[in-house]
């Protein structure tokens, strides 16, 4: 059985490749890494992050991304080296197709032992110019950007 490619997966395809990345650290530095893209059957991204982390440690990552037809949802998976939480994406397109909106349940980092809302959303400017903006859902349910970071290719 092999699966159908779709318009979706071919989405997730821009990922595929090198990319260097840069974001703003709390206290006002620039933290810097990288990412490593590759595709599993034209359907999966897996993306194999490095860098720099606030405190100075070195951190790793790893993304999954996926669609899932029957479910008419993007689905994947973040995991990394500072945290012990295995985050659970469920997520889909934005009407203009630039942007991945991706949401999960994790930690409250400001009340241990509860949950929160968290959304990941990853952009495309260019097709060698991504961004990874990260946001919490306040009790107001409005949300809060939390990190984010630019990716270029190359």
């Amino acid at each position: 059985m092999e699966a159908e490619i779709r318009e979706e997966h071919k989405w997730l395809q821009r990922l595929e490749g090198e990319w260097t990345i840069e974001g703003p650290g709390p206290d006002g530095s620039k933290l810097t890494g990288r990412e490593k893209v590759k595709m599993v059957g034209g359907i999966w991204a897996i993306c194999e992050g490095e860098g720099t982390m606030p405190d100075g440690t070195h951190g790793i990552t790893v993304m999954t991304l996926g669609y899932d037809p029957t479910r008419g949802r993007y689905v994947g998976s973040w995991l990394g080296s500072m945290m012990d939480w295995f985050w659970i994406y469920d997520g889909k397109l934005r009407a203009d197709g630039k942007a991945l909106e991706l949401q999960a349940d994790g930690p409250n980092f400001e009340k241990p032992g509860e949950l929160s809302r968290y959304k990941d959303v990853i952009e495309f400017i260019t097709d060698d110019h991504r961004t990874l903006t990260a946001y919490a859902q306040q009790p107001d349910g409005t949300w809060t950007e939390i990190m984010r970071a630019d990716y270029r290719r190359g």
